[in-house]
This record gives structure tokens, sequence and C-alpha cells, in this order.
């Protein structure tokens, strides 16, 4: 088993409610990540999304605590990163802070520091739009479609 993780901290100048809805509301999720997808947003529920053009992202929900911490399985479909789909696991939290919300990401189970590397790029790229949107703004188009 890999012991490899990626870790993102960021506070967020917006309720946990509203940073929740954007890991379980399908359009709010397009917004920050992705072209197309569908989702299933309950514990089991897949999901599949088209996350740049020529990603694919596919995986399950493992846990959904509103608004506190989100807990989905990760890993690639199509594209050319070697993380099967499911293969790893991403947890989000959520805590109240004052003036806003601190996001904790911590992506575990990736397969090499290489897949690490890539992923931890791709999370701050991602969540650095999801925190523009949350606090109501608009990041434009994503210059990695």
């Amino acid at each position: 088993m890999s012991t490899e993780v990626v870790t993102l901290e960021r506070h967020i100048a917006a309720r946990p409610e509203t940073v929740f809805s954007f890991f379980t509301e399908r359009d709010k999720w397009l917004a920050w990540m992705g072209k197309d997808g569908e989702f299933t947003f309950e514990p089991g529920g897949a999901y599949r999304t088209n996350v740049t053009g020529d990603n694919i992202a596919q995986g399950q929900f493992v846990e959904i605590d509103p608004p506190k911490r989100i807990v989905f399985t990760w890993g690639w479909a199509e594209g050319d990163m070697p993380v099967p789909p499911g293969s790893s696991t991403v947890e989000i939290t959520l805590e109240p802070v004052d003036e806003g919300t601190l996001l904790r990401l911590a992506h575990h189970g990736l397969p090499s520091p290489e897949a690490c590397a890539a992923h931890a790029e791709g999370w701050t790229h991602y969540i650095r739009r999801l925190v523009i949107w949350a606090e109501g703004g608009d990041p434009g188009p994503d210059d990695w479609m």
C-alpha cells in the first residue's frame, strides 16, 4: 500500500455550507473542476467527470457529512496518469473559522512521488478556482481545458 499523500489547506471567506455545496452539486462542481460529468452524491454513489478534456476522473463517494466532510475515491479512467479509477482516496474536511472556512484536503494512496507531484499541482490549481467561486468571484475559463 502506498504512503504517498498530497495535503493542502486553504482559508475560504465563505461559510462551510457554501463551500460544501461545491462538492455536492453537479453544476457547482463543474464550475471549478471539469468540463462535464455525472455524479451520484451519496455514499456508494459513483461519479465520472471529464476534468480537462483529455482526462476522465472516476470514483465513488465514500462519506458525505454535511457541511463538514466528504470522502471519495479517485483515479483516471482516461488520460496519462497511472492511477486507476477508485485506487486512491480524497478526504475533504471543512472547519468553520473566523470569517469563513478552513478547507483541508488529503489525497491518500497515490502510487508514486511523480503521481503525488502531479496531483499536488492539480489540486492546487483546482482548489484555487474553487476558492474564487465560493467567495463569490469568477475565475474565468479553466486554462487547463
